[in-house]
Order: structure tokens, then sequence, then C-alpha cells
């Protein structure tokens, strides 16, 4: 969920911090990385949706062997997500040797606030026929630095890395973004659950309105992979759009430094920014 602008000062990245820490089997204490921005006390959603993803993969490594690989993972967003300690488990939904969906819950105290749903898909070899309509994106080393903080404010904002293409016009453009920081503090991120952590972000690359004047928050992100995605990038070609009726869509073309690697929407819930 991206966040709108505080002007209140953000902690400066080092790649030796996290976004939480483990406090116990189940639970994690966000840092100050995790931050969001409509409010101070809220997480945003892009280390939340990364912690569900790691919290999935730490379940997937305990057995071995399965030769199952994530192809749709969806979360929606039950509520305000408090910045405060929470809890994260995982049940398995739908078992099955080539088919299996799981579940991660995301609670702080005693309420769910965000569910993740995963289906895993047998991998198999289909090199031969692979095959996708999409162009890869520019390479991040030829696009200019991008400062989102100039837009955006909050710890999570000032963790990233971000190159974006020179906008084409509201709604739509291109971007990476990459992040130094940590999902958990002393535990080895998978390339997936970093790059996952980051997909979030879609939602702020392509603004329609002002987010001092319009708040457009997503209240799910669904992400189908057609490969599992590699390497340090989180390649964005996002469209936005806003309807008639107090909704917006964001739909995002995803990448990697090897091409496309699947598809992102959100659903966004538009209306005016509160005065006073």
């Amino acid at each position: 969920m991206i966040n709108a602008p505080t002007g209140h000062e953000s902690p400066r990245r080092s790649s030796r911090e996290s976004y939480y820490e483990r406090t116990d089997e189940h639970h994690y204490k966000p840092t100050p990385h995790a931050q969001g921005a409509w409010s101070l006390d809220e997480q945003h959603f892009g280390p939340v949706s990364g912690l569900l993803a790691h919290v999935l993969d730490r379940h997937l490594t305990e057995r071995p062997g399965t030769g199952l690989a994530m192809a749709r993972i969806s979360y929606d967003i039950l509520g305000r997500i408090a910045f405060e300690e929470c809890e994260v488990t995982v049940e398995t939904i739908r078992p099955g040797r080539t088919i299996e969906l799981l579940e991660a819950v995301l609670r702080i105290g005693d309420r769910p606030v965000v569910r993740a749903r995963a289906w895993l898909l047998a991998s198999l070899d289909t090199t031969a026929v692979t095959d996708t309509p999409f162009e890869p994106l520019p390479h991040p080393d030829t696009l200019a630095p991008w400062t989102m903080g100039d837009t955006w404010g909050g710890g999570y904002i000032a963790s990233l890395d971000a190159r974006r293409v020179p906008s084409q016009r509201k709604g739509r453009n291109q971007a990476w973004i990459s992040s130094t920081v940590d999902l958990v503090a002393g535990e080895p991120r998978s390339e997936l659950a970093s790059y996952l952590t980051l997909v979030d972000t879609a939602n702020g690359i392509a603004v329609q309105q002002d987010p001092t004047a319009w708040m457009f928050p997503n209240v799910d992100l669904t992400i189908h992979l057609h490969r599992t995605p590699r390497g340090p990038w989180t390649g964005l070609d996002t469209s936005v759009t806003f309807g008639p009726t107090g909704q917006g869509v964001t739909s995002s073309v995803l990448h990697d430094l090897h091409g496309p690697v699947g598809h992102a929407e959100q659903i966004l819930t538009v209306r005016p920014m509160p005065v006073g």
C-alpha cells in the first residue's frame, strides 16, 4: 500500500538493517524501515507482503524436495496494519504433489490483518515453448536515480533505490526498484521474497493525482508469475486507472533483469484527502 507524504524525516538506509526483527518463532517486530506514511503508526504494505512471502519460503524449506514453484500469491488487506509486533502463521489449505495451496495470516493482537494465499505448481521443463509478447524494460543502469521521497514519505520509501523511465503521462510509468535492507534481521532472504517485497510499490510510480489531495490506497495485491524472478531488481511496467465511482486499478507487467516474469493487480479505494 503506497503512502502519502508526511514531512517527517525518514531513517537512512543500511545494508545491515532490516524491515523486521524476529522476537520468537511466529512473532516479528517492525523497524522504522517498515514505516508507512498515511500515518506514522502504520506499516507499509510492501514489507508486510515480503514478510508473508518470507515465512511461506521458510515453511517450504522445512520440507525440501517438493519440486513446486510459487505461481500466484494473493494478499487481502483486512484492516489497518498498525506499527506493532505481528504474528504470522502458515496453513496448508489444499495439499498435493503437483498443485498445492498455502495460506499465511498476519495478526496484530488477536485480529487477522492480512491473509495471503499462494498457489504452488509443479516445475517442469517447458523451455521449448517459452514465449511472451512483452518487451524487456530498459536496464536500470541506463536510467537516472529517482528520489521517491520527493513524492512519498515514510521509512519504507526511504529504504529504496529507484530508477524510472521519464514519465509518459499521468497514470503510466516504468521503473526499477531495489533495496539492500534485509527482510528479517539475521535471516537469509530468498530472491523471491525480496522481489515480492517491492511489487506493492507499483501503486506509487505512476500516480494519477497529487497524493496530498487524493488518497488511493490498495486493499489487495495479486501477483501471477510465469517464472521465478532472479536478481536484486524488481521491474514495474505500470498503468493506473481511476474510475468514476471511487474505485481504481493499478496494473503492472513485472520484470527482472532477464525479462518479464508475470503480472500484478491492485484494487484501489479513491477518495479526497480529508481536510483538517
